[in-house]
């Protein structure tokens, strides 16, 4: 199977782009977000997924590693294909759609062609307890320990860890990227009582 590509961006159409790989064009499909933000170089690597299929075998094209998991994890939900992952994808970064799945904010997610109330819904209810959300926890705290340490004390008062990092990426909004951690905790825990 085919997991990365790199080539001479040959040409792109409405919702894919034509690599040549030593000569070789191969059809690649991605988000519109992809196709907006391709660097303008000589040489593009996209990350791939095959999808082999009775009739047909699929590229599916990603700037980042990241962006694909969450391709694959989306398509893991009743009622989401290729195709919806891909404008799911478009309309949201992997890092915001991770934090938005970890605070459960359904009419964001409603907000992407094709995702109705009761679709965005669901796909709420089975990522939001997936421990493998790529990014959701992460972004609320790579960077910052005090965020790390006030995940961990909501964890240890019973709350799920993206339930948590929610909480705790609605505080620092609310306080300041240079909130304290207990600081962190007490509006956490206010957000989550809401």
């Amino acid at each position: 199977m085919i997991g990365k590509l790199r080539g001479r961006l040959d040409s792109v159409g409405e919702d894919f782009l034509i690599l040549d790989v030593q000569g070789v064009g191969y059809i690649v499909h991605c988000s519109p977000r992809t196709l907006s933000e391709l660097p303008r170089s000589d040489e593009v690597m996209l990350a791939v997924e095959t999808q082999v299929r009775e009739d047909s075998i699929r590229l599916y094209g990603f700037l980042s590693a990241a962006e694909r998991d969450w391709f694959r994890l989306l398509q893991t939900v009743q009622g989401v294909g290729a195709k919806l992952a891909l404008a799911i994808l478009g309309t949201f970064e992997p890092a915001e759609l991770g934090l938005t799945i970890a605070r459960q904010d359904k009419a964001a997610i409603a907000r992407a062609p094709g995702v109705g109330p009761r679709l965005a819904a669901r796909l709420i209810s089975e990522l939001k307890e997936k421990t493998a959300i790529p990014g959701a926890a992460r972004v609320v705290s790579s960077d910052v320990p005090a965020a790390e340490d006030a995940i961990a004390a909501l964890v240890g008062l019973g709350y799920s860890r993206p339930q948590a990092a929610g909480a705790v990426a609605n505080s620092r909004a609310a306080l300041g990227d240079d909130a304290e951690a207990s600081a962190l905790v007490r509006q956490g825990l206010r957000e989550l009582a809401r």
